[in-house]
C-alpha cells in the first residue's frame, strides 16, 4: 500500500506529463484509497467513492498546468524527493480532500456532476470486522487533516519532516497539529504493521467494490414525476409560445441539495433474500430487509434521525456496555413495518442493533432501543424483540420476535415443565412471532404467588434449515432485552472420558438442569448477557439417607465479554423444577468457561434426620480437597462431607491432576 513513487528520490529523464501520467496510473489504486479515507464519512459510502475517483482523476489536469519538474535529475537523498511527479499528484490528492473536508465556497464546482458519474448503481467497499469497524470510528473522530498525517505515517511510512511537508503543500492549515493529533491516535511502532494491515483490507478499500441498486420504488416514482413535469413543462411552453411575445422566461427552480450524510433512508444496506443459504457468515448481515414498510422513507428517516441525533421527547434505552454514537457508515435494514399497534424498524452497523418503534395511529414521540450484538452467531443472530407487548420485559402481553431466515421451525416450552413437549409457534412470511411471555424479572424461585414469583419460564425452542445443521435445535430466553439469551448445557463428565463441551440444552438431562435454575434467568435482562451455559460438574453421594446432589455451575457470558458464574446445589429428594440451592455467586470471572476448566465449591446442608454437614465438591480435575478452618479434614477425590454443627468458617482448596491448586469459589465460607 506505499506509494513506492513517493520513496525514490525526484528527477526523470521523461516529460513532466508522462512522469505525472504514469505515476497515475501506477498508483492510482492508492491514491484513491488515500483520498478516500481523508475525505469525511459523512459523505456517505457510495458518495465518498466516487469522490475519491473523481479527486485523484481531476489531479492530472491540474498537475499539467500549474507543476513543473526539474529538467535535470535531482540528487539522490534519504528521504522523499519533494519535487517527484508523486509528490505533487498526492499532495494535489491530498489538497482536495481537505478542501472537500472544510467545504468549498464555489457552489457550482460542488454542485455540477463530476466523472466518475453512476447512475442506478450504489457502490461501496465490501464490509469488515469489528477490528475494522473501531478503526472506522476512530479514524473519524479527528480531523481530514489528521488522518491524512496518520495514513502517511503509518501507512506510507514516511518521516514525521516529510508528512509536515506534504500537508503544507497540501494547504493544511495547522499541520503541527494534525501530527499531534495523529500520535494520539495510539499506534505505536509495534502497532503499525497490525493498523496498516487493516488499513489494506476491503473495508478501506475504494477500488474494490460492490454494487447494490437504489431505491427502486423512489427511482418510479421520480420516473412518473418527471414525465409528468415534462408534459407540464410542454403544454406550458405551447402556451406561452401563444399567448406572450418576448416575454422573458422566468428562472428555473435550483434543486435541492445532496444530503451529505451518511444516514439517509436510500443509503440503508439490503440484504437480497435467500443470501443465507450461500454464506459461511451466520449473524445479522445475512438477515433480508422484511416488513411491508421497508420503502417508506418517512418511516426510515425518522428511524435514522433518531439514532442519529433523538430528540428530547424520544426515549432511547441503551443495553449495558452499549454506545450511543451514531453509526459512521450506513446501516443495514433488518425489519420495517407494523408490528401490533406499532411501525417499527430494526437496523444494524455491524456491532450494535437499533430497534425504533412508532405508534401507528397517535402522533406521538417514538422510542429507540439499542443493543450490542457483535460477534453474533447462528444461534446468538436467531432472533429480536420486536414488539415488548407494552411492559417491561414483555410482561404484559408478552414479546413478538423477528426471526432469523434461516429458523425453519419454531415454538415454546416451559423450562419448569421439562417433560412436556414444546409448542408449535405462529410465524408470519416476514418471520414474526405470535406473542411469546417472557421469563420475570426479579423472581429467583416458584412461589405461584402474586408476590413476584416465577410461575412458569416459557423460552423459544427453534430448529435451524437443514442447511445449516442437519435438527439443530436450541432455546433461546427472553429476558427483556433485544436480543434473548442462548442456552446451552455441559453434563456431568463421564468416566474416563474427555472433558465433556457445552451443547443445545434441548436434551431430557439439560433440561431436567435448567429447571432448577430458569427463574434465576429473570434477573438477566439488564447485564446484557449473550448466552448462559448451565454445567453440571460433580455428583454426591450425601450421608445418610439424603441420596444423590448435582454441584452446578451456571455461567452467563455478556455481550461485551466479562461473564459471572453462580454456583448452585440440588438433590434427588428436590422437586423437578425446585430452584437450586445457590452456594456462591462471583461476577467477572473466567470461572466455568474454557478459560477455567476447574472448580470447587462447599456448602452446609442439613441432612433429613436433622444432622448438620459441610459438603464440597469439585470438577473432574480434582484429586483431594482439603477444608481448615473451624472445621478441618481432607479427603481423596472431588467430592467430601464432613459433620459441621452451626456456622463454621472455612477455608476449601483442592488440588488438581496437573498438580495445581485452586482455591473454593468465594472465598472462605461462613455458615448462613
Amino acid at each position: 500500500m506505499h506509494l513506492r513513487s513517493l520513496r525514490r528520490s525526484g528527477g526523470s529523464v521523461r516529460t513532466p506529463v508522462l512522469e505525472a501520467e504514469t505515476v497515475l496510473v501506477e498508483q492510482y489504486g492508492e491514491l484513491v484509497r488515500l483520498a478516500h479515507l481523508v475525505l469525511p464519512a459523512t459523505l456517505g459510502r457510495h458518495r465518498r467513492v466516487l469522490v475519491a475517483h473523481s479527486l485523484v482523476q481531476r489531479t492530472l489536469p491540474r498537475f499539467r498546468s500549474t507543476h513543473q519538474m526539474p529538467a535535470v535529475p535531482a540528487p539522490r537523498a534519504g528521504g522523499p524527493a519533494r519535487h517527484s511527479a508523486a509528490w505533487a499528484l498526492t499532495a494535489e490528492v491530498l489538497r482536495g480532500a481537505l478542501a472537500h473536508d472544510r467545504g468549498s465556497r464555489r457552489w457550482p464546482a460542488r454542485r455540477l456532476p463530476r466523472l466518475p458519474l453512476v447512475i442506478g448503481l450504489r457502490l461501496f467497499p465490501r464490509s469488515g470486522g469489528a477490528a475494522e469497524l473501531a478503526l472506522a470510528q476512530k479514524l473519524s473522530g479527528v480531523s481530514a487533516a489528521a488522518r491524512a498525517a496518520f495514513l502517511l505515517s503509518v501507512v506510507h511510512g514516511l518521516a514525521p519532516d516529510a508528512v509536515r511537508a506534504l500537508l503544507t503543500a497540501a494547504g493544511a492549515t495547522e499541520p503541527d497539529a494534525a501530527l499531534r493529533a495523529a500520535a494520539l491516535l495510539g499506534a505505536g511502532e509495534d502497532e503499525h504493521a497490525a493498523t496498516a494491515a487493516l488499513l489494506a483490507s476491503q473495508e478501506f478499500d475504494a477500488c474494490a467494490l460492490q454494487a447494490s441498486p437504489t431505491d427502486l420504488l423512489r427511482r418510479r416514482r421520480r420516473v412518473r414525476v418527471a414525465v409528468a413535469a415534462c408534459a407540464v413543462a410542454a403544454i406550458s411552453a405551447v402556451t406561452l409560445v401563444t399567448t406572450t411575445s418576448g416575454r422573458p422566461a422566468a428562472p428555473a427552480s435550483v434543486p435541492a441539495p445532496e444530503s451529505a450524510a451518511a444516514l439517509r433512508p436510500a443509503a440503508l444496506l439490503r440484504t437480497p433474500a435467500g443470501v443465507w443459504g450461500s454464506t459461511a457468515r451466520m449473524d445479522f448481515t445475512a438477515w433480508p430487509a422484511r416488513g411491508d414498510r421497508t420503502g417508506d422513507e418517512a418511516l426510515l428517516g425518522r428511524a435514522l434521525a433518531a439514532w442519529a441525533h433523538p430528540s428530547s421527547g424520544t426515549r432511547v434505552t441503551l443495553a449495558a456496555a452499549t454506545s450511543a454514537a451514531a453509526p459512521t457508515s450506513a446501516p443495514r435494514l433488518l425489519f420495517a413495518g407494523g408490528v401490533g399497534a406499532h411501525a417499527v424498524v430494526v437496523l444494524y452497523d455491524g456491532q450494535r442493533v437499533a430497534r425504533y418503534s412508532e405508534p401507528k395511529w397517535v402522533r406521538a414521540e417514538g422510542e429507540l432501543r439499542v443493543s450490542r450484538v457483535d460477534d453474533s452467531d447462528v444461534t446468538t443472530a436467531a432472533a429480536l424483540a420486536v414488539d415488548d407487548g407494552g411492559g417491561s420485559g414483555g410482561r404484559t402481553g408478552g414479546v413478538r420476535y423477528l426471526l432469523a431466515p434461516w429458523v425453519a421451525e419454531a415454538g415454546t416450552r416451559d423450562l419448569l415443565r421439562p417433560d412436556v413437549p414444546a409448542r408449535p409457534l405462529t410465524v408470519t412470511e416476514d418471520g414474526v412471532t405470535d406473542r411469546v411471555p417472557s421469563v420475570p424479572t426479579g423472581a429467583t424461585g416458584r412461589t405461584g404467588s402474586s408476590g413476584g414469583g416465577c410461575g412458569s419460564a416459557p423460552v423459544l425452542q427453534l430448529r435451524s434449515s437443514e442447511r445449516i445443521a442437519e435438527r439443530h435445535a436450541f432455546l433461546l430466553a427472553g429476558v427483556g432485552a433485544l436480543s434473548p439469551v442462548h442456552l446451552t448445557y455441559t453434563p456431568l463428565p463421564g468416566g474416563g472420558a474427555p472433558a465433556r463441551q457445552p451443547r443445545e440444552a434441548t436434551g431430557p438431562a439439560a433440561l431436567l438442569a435448567w429447571a432448577h435454575q430458569a427463574c434465576a434467568l429473570g434477573t438477566s435482562g439488564a447485564l446484557g448477557v449473550r448466552a448462559v451455559n448451565a454445567w453440571d460438574f460433580a455428583r454426591q453421594r450425601l450421608p445418610g439417607t439424603g441420596g444423590d446432589a448435582v454441584w452446578s455451575c451456571a455461567r452467563a457470558d455478556t455481550w461485551r465479554g466479562p461473564g459471572a458464574v453462580t454456583v448452585t446445589l440440588r438433590t434427588s429428594r428436590d422437586g423437578v423444577d425446585a430452584p437450586g440451592r445457590t452456594v456462591a455467586r462471583v461476577p467477572s470471572t473466567a470461572l466455568c468457561s474454557r478459560f477455567g476448566q476447574h472448580v470447587v465449591a462447599s456448602t452446609e446442608w442439613r441432612a433429613p434426620d436433622g444432622r448438620d454437614y459441610l459438603l464440597a465438591a469439585g470438577s473432574r480435575g480434582v484429586t483431594r480437597i482439603d477444608v481448615t478452618g473451624d472445621v478441618r479434614a481432607s479427603g481423596r477425590g472431588n467430592t467430601l462431607a464432613l459433620p459441621a454443627s452451626g456456622r463454621p468458617r472455612v477455608t476449601v482448596r483442592a488440588h488438581l491432576t496437573t498438580g495445581g491448586e485452586l482455591d473454593g469459589v468465594g472465598g472462605p465460607r461462613s455458615g448462613g
